[in-house]
């Protein structure tokens, strides 16, 4: 059984992703135990844009208290590669935490999901994982 993502959400992150090439855009997903219903962009602040992310940390403190408030749930991070495929790079694995959170990378009309964790397959710290678009 595999996540569903929101057609909308997919759409919506290509958009921006496309906009602001060459630079990686990166943002919040939102959701449940097996869904992505809802994104979120946000500023990325990494000192090379072009090769690397770093969500705002404002933008995360921001949802992580209307989480606590009952807002969204933050289920995972999602940013783009506009010069490379749609897998997380050495990079990523370096700076995700083993949190089990969902990592949604596009690159160009690809896309591919993944879980941050201890021991995974990819980089000793990922795992992909499927997905289905719904509406």
């Amino acid at each position: 059984m595999g996540t569903h993502v929101s057609r909308s959400v997919l759409i919506g992150i290509r958009r921006i992703s496309a906009d602001l090439a060459p630079r990686e855009a990166c943002g919040l997903l939102f959701g449940g135990e097996d869904a992505i219903t809802g994104w979120q962009a946000a500023e990325n602040v990494a000192e090379d844009p072009e090769r690397r992310f770093e969500i705002d940390p404002s933008a995360l403190f921001a949802a992580l208290r209307a989480e606590r408030a009952g807002g969204p749930k933050i289920i995972g991070y999602w940013h783009s590669h506009p010069s490379g495929d749609a897998t997380p790079s050495i990079t990523d694995a370096a700076m995700a935490a083993a949190d089990g959170k969902l990592w949604l990378i596009v690159a160009g009309e690809t896309a591919g999901l993944w879980r941050a964790g201890e021991g995974g397959a990819l980089h000793g710290r990922f795992d992909a994982m499927p997905f289905d678009l719904t509406e």
